[in-house]
C-alpha cells in the first residue's frame, strides 16, 4: 500500500532543463541591470587532497536593479546576453545589511 507522500513524489517529474543554477555573493551593482558574482567553490587537490577555495566572478543579468553589494543571490545559466554575460538572476536569498 503506498502513502499519499510516494504517490505524490513519483507524480512530479525532475527538472530536465539543463541550466546550472549556482548561488553566490554579489561584489558590484554598479552597472545598469548588471551585477558581478563571486562564485567560490571547494576543490579537492589531487595529489594531497587537500581542500582549497577556488573563486570564479561571473556577470548576471538583474532586470529590476534590486541587488545590492553584499547579497547572497542564486543565478540561473541563460543565453549570451552580452560579450561577457550569460547568467540571470533567479533570486535573492538573503540581503546585506
Amino acid at each position: 500500500m503506498e502513502t499519499m507522500a510516494t504517490i505524490i513524489a513519483t507524480d512530479q517529474k525532475p527538472s530536465t532543463s539543463g541550466k546550472k543554477v549556482r548561488q553566490g555573493k554579489v561584489i558590484s551593482s554598479a552597472m545598469n541591470k548588471s551585477i558581478i558574482v563571486a562564485i567560490e567553490r571547494q576543490v579537492a587537490h589531487p595529489l594531497y587532497k587537500k581542500y582549497y577555495k577556488q573563486t570564479k566572478k561571473v556577470m548576471a543579468h538583474d532586470e529590476g536593479n534590486e541587488c545590492r553589494v553584499g547579497d547572497i543571490v542564486r543565478v540561473i545559466e541563460s543565453r549570451p546576453l552580452s560579450a561577457r554575460k550569460r547568467w540571470m538572476l533567479a533570486e535573492v536569498i538573503e540581503r546585506a545589511q
